[in-house]
């Protein structure tokens, strides 16, 4: 993702510098001597037996090493300063690779570089030995079917903290007590917690991710075991520790096991017995309790919860605040609820957690009795505001009726948070105005939006230096903090000398990416053609199929006509299939069928490449999204509760292509529709057929005659000779069975397909669309996401303040 390490002529050098940090000869020399300390002390090998994974590590230590006068000084900082702070719960964080983005935030880019080749060195070559950190399962996440073991040679980042080990229950029952209600006859698990070192962007400030693993008490098992039992005993510890091995690989879809709810209040339990330590540690360092006044806990403790998955936090803080600590219901209520605040990500029934009474009596049966008594408190507030409305009390029950009981962790989150928000603003209407339509007209003013963002030091500084520079030599360096800043550019719309940077920076990109898939997918492709991605998670709703659509209509286009002159296409779909997900794998199956037959028609020549990018995750979206033209963000409109890869096309230079959904709908408005090439269905349209005469899509199919000739296709095995009927359940699907009413859109999404050919057809106007676009791109940073959930959520002003740098001269 970055220029080969190389000496840079004075012209690069002078270029270089400012987006990178300084190499100054002293921090040169210091880090070729940590370096080599490194080698030599802590990988205990020479320059004559060490390998590329060797120096990597040395590499990563070194740099680590920077990091962490500045992590103790912050934290440091924190105790002193006692703050409020902000717990994020998330069952997922991507993280991708963190050499680059530590040696980008620390300013220590050029200086390492330069370090590395004055040690004979490759610097793309070491950062290429960094494991992904893909803890998660949307677009970037783990390829789970082959085992994903990035901690097999160990991870430079991470620091375990084993006195912070913290006693996690299950099972047991409950007992009734004059003096409160004990929770007994559990099972214990240890949670003991990984630390990694979050560097803000050149503000001397490192935050820390907090992950959790699962151990075995020492003394599992091994009480009650007879002579013959103790080896079983010792090796059924395994399985306590199997509730943080494996996370469970489904996109918006549930899967109630008892093992996914174990690890959903492992990670509550744990972190809010973090929450509660901290709250009564006074400064730092200290072991004494100083503060016991819980009704101050709103005012300290900020809990953001990422989806349902860490709803346990609620009954669990209750379970803290009524059994340990004594507080009366009334007062515990009010400080959880001024507490937490809940994200919601998906209005996919299918997607949302509903989880068996009988499992949570016997996982967590103090936990289903504190919900009963939320429940039995709302319903008694729900009656009292709508007397005698029953059907509104079903509906907004925590609990669901039918054949088996079910509590629904939607309504929980709601009921036991101030701020309920989506993450883009269609979104977030469809959610007032459709699922939780109720607790609106209940507590209109705990609804709120909270747009997505990406964060532009990973996603433009990190991934396209080149761009970073073209834009940093017109509008200075201020944008990587204050992306707003990129309107700006708008001045040089009509500047020639930019456009060509803009569109040289661009065909270097994809030059580069082209020779990345020569060597990997040994496929040439034609690097003056259209780069068209869709890289997200393969799933109904995002409808890969309407793009596969287009690529076989293309494709006839192309055999009709043969000398027509056809605007050059590589179209490039990218993303996972979750394990279980049986119509997803056959989706990728079709993409790499017609690949198969596309890309080997000398008819068609290189006039038209189809490629199916294996194992998406966040180290390969960095080198592809730089070289991207067109970015297809094409679901169904209603289904799509943001998306983010829309973004980071956006702000890389890529046009988008797009239904007016999740965050689409706003970069349309901030670039202007203009801009953006938008095509079929809204909402409103969407609504009016399913209330109407419904979707049918044998009609289309009969009235298209381009759609039926690529059904039929399809259907006949054109393109799997050798298993004519390999697709005959993808094609009953389409005609019979899809909710996402894909043929309801082809003839527009083709027509805008044809709009997008005829303006990469005129280069100079095809980059002054993309300049618009880079410079509507300011709203959709992270910044401004993370300042309006601090300003409007957990009540609290975000700082740009830098704190004082730790002196990291060698004493």
């Amino acid at each position: 993702s970055r220029i080969m390490s190389k000496p840079f002529s004075d012209h690069d050098k002078r270029k270089q510098i400012s987006v990178r940090g300084l190499a100054g000869v002293e921090n040169v020399a210091e880090l070729k001597v940590a370096f080599n300390r490194h080698l030599h002390f802590t990988l205990v090998k020479d320059r004559n037996v060490a390998n590329k994974r060797d120096y990597y590590f040395a590499l990563a230590n070194t740099v680590r090493d920077h990091l962490v006068g500045r992590w103790i000084r912050t934290q440091q900082y924190y105790y002193e300063k006692d703050p409020k702070r902000v717990y994020y719960i998330s069952l997922e964080f991507y993280m991708g690779r963190t050499l680059q983005n530590t040696m980008v935030n620390l300013a220590l880019e050029n200086a390492c570089d330069e370090a590395i080749y004055q040690l004979g060195l490759d610097m793309e070559e070491l950062e290429d030995m960094e494991e992904d950190a893909g803890l998660g399962n949307g677009g970037l996440g783990r390829l789970v079917e082959e085992a994903d073991d990035w901690l097999r040679y160990g991870n430079p980042w991470e620091k375990a903290r084993p006195e912070y080990m913290r006693a996690v229950k299950f099972y047991g029952r409950t007992e009734h007590t004059p003096d409160g209600v004990k929770w007994v006859d559990t099972q214990v698990v240890l949670a003991l917690p990984y630390d990694t070192p979050i560097p803000g962007y050149r503000n001397n400030i490192v935050n820390t991710m907090r992950l959790w693993s699962a151990k075995a008490p020492c003394d599992f098992n091994l009480k009650d075991f007879n002579v013959g039992g103790y080896i079983q005993a010792v090796l059924d510890r395994n399985l306590c520790e199997n509730i943080s091995r494996v996370l469970y690989p489904n996109d918006n879809f549930f899967e109630g096991k008892e093992l996914r709810l174990k690890q959903e209040y492992f990670v509550v339990a744990a972190t809010l017995q973090d929450v509660v330590r901290r709250f009564k540690a006074s400064k730092f360092g200290s072991r004494e309790v100083v503060r016991t006044d819980f009704a101050e806990l709103p005012n300290k403790v900020a809990i953001q919860l990422n989806d349902t998955h860490p709803a346990m936090a609620i009954p669990e803080l209750m379970r803290v605040l009524v059994d340990e600590e004594k507080l009366g219901w009334d007062k515990a209520w009010d400080v959880c609820v001024r507490t937490c605040a809940y994200t919601n990500h998906t209005v996919l029934p299918e997607a949302l957690e509903r989880w068996p009474i009988d499992l949570f009596h016997h996982l967590l049966p103090r936990h289903l009795e504190i919900i009963f008594e939320i429940n039995h408190r709302f319903m008694e507030y729900v009656a009292s505001k709508f007397p005698g409305d029953h059907d509104r009390m079903r509906r907004m029950s925590l609990i669901e009726e039918g054949g088996c009981k079910k509590v629904n962790m939607a309504h929980l989150c709601i009921v036991g948070s101030h701020a309920v928000n989506g993450v883009a603003r269609i979104h977030s209407e469809i959610l007032i105005a459709t699922l939780f339509k109720d607790f609106y007209e209940l507590d209109p003013h705990k609804f709120q939006n909270k747009t997505n963002g990406i964060t532009p030091r990973r996603w433009l500084v990190m991934c396209n230096p080149g761009l970073a520079e073209v834009i940093a030599e017109k509008i200075g360096e201020e944008f990587i903090r204050d992306l707003d800043q990129l309107k700006r550019l708008l001045k040089f719309i009509n500047d020639d000398a930019f456009i060509r940077d803009i569109a040289k920076v661009k065909q270097e990109n994809k030059l580069k990416f082209a020779v990345h898939l020569e060597e990997h997918y040994k496929v040439k492709i034609n690097p003056q053609s259209m780069f068209d991605f869709q890289v997200k998670r393969i799933h109904e709703y995002k409808r890969q199929l309407l793009n596969c659509l287009h690529m076989i209509t293309y494709y006839n286009r192309i055999k009709k006509e043969p000398n027509k002159h056809w605007t050059p296409r590589t179209i490039m779909v990218g993303g996972k299939a979750a394990p279980g997900y049986h119509t997803a794998k056959m989706i990728i199956r079709l993409i790499t069928a017609i690949g198969e037959v596309v890309n080997h028609d000398p008819v068609v020549g290189d006039r038209l490449k189809v490629i199916f990018l294996e194992n998406y995750r966040v180290t390969l979206a960095e080198k592809a999204i730089p070289s991207a033209d067109l970015s297809e963000q094409i679901s169904t409109a209603g289904t799509e509760a943001s998306g983010t890869g829309n973004m980071k096309f956006m702000l890389n230079g890529a046009l988008t292509i797009g239904t007016m959904d999740g965050a689409n709908v706003e970069m349309a408005e901030e670039a202007g529709e203009e801009n953006l090439f938008i095509f079929g269905m809204r909402v409103e349209d969407v609504d009016a057929m399913d209330a109407g005469k419904g979707y049918h899509a044998s009609e289309y199919y009969n009235r298209i005659p381009e759609l039926k000739q690529a059904m039929d296709q399809i259907a006949g095995g054109f393109f799997s000779p050798k298993q004519p009927d390999l697709f005959k359940e993808l094609v009953d699907l389409l005609m019979h069975h899809d909710r996402f009413k894909v043929f309801a859109d082809y003839e527009a999404y083709i027509k805008c397909q044809d709009k997008v050919n005829q303006l990469y057809k005129n280069p100079k106007e095809w980059t002054k669309m993309v300049i618009h676009n880079i410079a509507g791109c300011g709203k959709f940073s992270s910044d401004r996401t993370i300042a309006q959930y601090a300003r409007e959520i957990w009540g609290m002003e975000p700082s740009l303040e830098k704190i004082p740098a730790p002196d990291e001269k060698l004493k």
